[in-house]
């Protein structure tokens, strides 16, 4: 809840800005990111299966070399991805979206290329601690980064306006990816993370398989608010029908 609230508080005040701010704010946090998102946490996910079947067999080692090699396949999957952040204006230019949104959706896109890379490495690690039942930690991480994005983006958005506004979430995004990297490198996770290691690079396509299933299933449920947020885009006056089912 935490994390979904990130997109969110920085949506409300982008709104602060203008409404077509907050339209082309809300296109990118629902629409570019959200395609991103789905793909990402549906991949992320096949870690979860692959820890369960290791912890059943007692091979308590292999959470490290799943959860490497999930960051391998997932940060490729990253830059191919950021293709589609890059041309974020023109696509939504192609699917009928005005030009206005679609213009300064496309910057903000691009600006917020750095949160592509923060999930590819946050899902998996995500998954990797709750495989070991340490979900206090993670709330603990993410509580403390949803503090520090809303005082953040209440001085950015005084001082910078909208750039500011996606600083702060690729900030607060891989503020959590480096509190997670800190608490497993510290040594609490045990056996579960004895280093890195080469074995990650093994059987990267049996991993891939596994994990486009996941991303199959979870993708469908996520991705029906995306197709909602752009047909409202095609409704006459788009910003404000936009900004109004973004805010809902």
């Amino acid at each position: 809840m935490a994390q979904f609230s990130l997109g969110a508080i920085t949506q409300v005040f982008a709104g602060h800005i203008s409404t077509i701010a907050l339209a082309a704010v809300s296109i990118e946090n629902s629409v570019i990111a959200g395609f991103f998102f789905g793909i990402m946490l549906g991949t992320g996910s096949a870690l979860e299966t692959l820890c369960g079947q290791a912890f059943g067999a007692g091979k308590i080692s292999m959470f490290g070399v799943y959860l490497q090699r999930s960051w391998v396949i997932l940060t490729v999957t990253a830059l191919i991805l950021s293709l589609l952040y890059i041309f974020a204006a023109p696509i939504l230019t192609f699917i009928c979206q005005t030009a206005a949104i679609s213009a300064m959706a496309g910057v903000f896109s691009i600006y917020m290329i750095p949160q592509i890379f923060a999930y590819a490495i946050n899902f998996p690690t995500a998954k990797f601690l709750q495989s070991q039942s340490k979900i206090m930690v993670m709330a603990a991480i993410s509580g403390v980064a949803l503090v520090i994005h809303t005082l953040l983006t209440c001085m950015a958005i005084i001082h910078w306006g909208l750039p500011g506004l996606d600083f702060v979430l690729n900030k607060s995004w891989w503020f959590i990816v480096v509190a997670q990297f800190v608490y497993i490198f510290s040594g609490t996770c045990g056996e579960a993370w004895s280093g890195f290691t080469w074995e990650a690079f093994h059987n990267l396509w049996g991993f891939v398989k596994l994990s486009l299933a996941s991303a199959v299933m979870l993708c469908l449920e996520i991705w029906y608010f995306m197709a909602l947020i752009l047909f409202a885009g095609n409704l006459k006056n788009a910003e404000v029908s936009v900004a109004a089912l973004s805010i809902r």
